[in-house]
């Protein structure tokens, strides 16, 4: 079942750190930039994923082509991709153990939700997470600090 009480996504939000943003843009006009941009300047480490721009840069992070490549702990996997490409998304997310994916506004894939549930994923589905993290007035946890 889709997390989708203020409480359940504030605690999500609040107790992640770093999400990977799977359909990353490098062009500010679109959703998935503002987002990303947002969340970064929150401090949540925003790791962009798009196989398009793989190379680029997008808000001072290299873009990766997939989660496979990224080689750092992914709490939240932010799916920005047509509902048809989310299943995709939802095996990368259970292949680097991420804990949780995150469907954007129109991302509603039935049979990919179900999946990364049955995987143990906390899922939300078709909210934006830029709109619930500025709504709910939450932040990332600290970085660990090195001992």
């Amino acid at each position: 079942m889709p997390l989708t009480s203020d409480e359940d996504i504030a605690a999500l939000l609040s107790s992640s750190r770093t999400i990977a943003v799977i359909g990353a843009s490098d062009n500010p006009a679109r959703p998935s930039y503002g987002v990303s941009g947002y969340m970064a300047d929150r401090g949540w480490r925003v790791i962009p994923v798009n196989p398009r721009i793989t190379g680029e840069h997008v808000h001072n992070e290299y873009v990766w082509h997939d989660l496979g490549q990224v080689g750092v702990t992914i709490d939240i996997v932010d799916v920005f991709r047509r509902p048809e490409e989310a299943m995709d998304a939802v095996e990368q997310a259970i292949a680097v153990g991420a804990k949780a994916v995150w469907f954007q506004l129109g991302v509603v894939n039935r049979e990919a939700i179900t999946r990364a549930e049955q995987a143990g994923l906390a899922t939300v589905v078709d909210r934006c997470i830029k709109i619930d993290a500025a709504r709910l007035n939450v932040s990332p946890p600290p970085p660990s600090s090195p001992e």
